[in-house]
């Protein structure tokens, strides 16, 4: 195993959109409620998969029109969703090519806000082969956007590991051919990585 493919969301970045909505509403219960039956995991995977972010509001606000307001915070306030750098990530990937690994990455994310969150954040820089899903249309775990970064960079999935933090996901990555594990921390990852070599 030479490649290690890396998600970006909750495994270099924090991602927190509960946050956002638990000040919103003042009420951590009822922002958690809005995630899953309102701005819930089919509409975010569709922004991902590469749908106009502006559009899937206009769309949600007129079916939700009394939480409109709520609706729109997820393009307005979406990089305060972004809190941080993953704590010990970046000394990770450091060390990763010295030890012979090449790094690559495969995220669900939309291309309307990707850009400016990998400017903001040097770690997601750390790694310049990547795909992401609102590029080409695809959302993990459909196989067929692991297939695009096999082919685009010429991989053979036995030779890869994939590390994401939705079990899911690294289901789908072993279905695949290539090895997975589902994120629990820097240091559990780099035992995990290197035990293994």
């Amino acid at each position: 195993m030479k490649n290690i493919i890396f998600d970006f969301g909750n495994v270099l970045v924090q991602w927190h959109p509960e946050l956002v909505y638990g000040d919103y509403f003042g009420d951590e219960a009822k922002a958690w409620w809005f995630l899953r039956h309102v701005a819930d995991i089919d509409w975010r995977q569709r922004i991902d998969a590469g749908e106009s972010v502006d559009g899937c509001i206009r769309e949600k606000q007129a079916q939700y029109p009394e939480y409109a307001e709520a609706v729109e915070l997820y393009r307005s306030r979406w990089r305060e969703m972004l809190t941080d750098e993953v704590p010990g990530m970046r000394q990770l990937l450091s060390e990763l090519p010295a030890a012979g690994y090449q790094l690559f990455g495969l995220t669900n994310w939309s291309m309307e806000t990707f850009p400016e969150a990998r400017e903001h954040f040097g770690i997601l820089q750390m790694i310049d082969r990547y795909v992401v899903s609102g590029a080409e249309g695809l959302v993990k775990p459909d196989p067929r956007l692991f297939q695009v970064l096999l082919d685009r960079y010429q991989l053979k999935a036995e030779e890869c590991l994939f590390i994401d933090d939705n079990p899911d996901n690294v289901a789908a990555a072993k279905g695949m051919g290539m090895q997975g594990i589902v994120f629990n921390g820097a240091e559990d990852l780099r035992k995990m990585i290197f035990k293994g070599e």
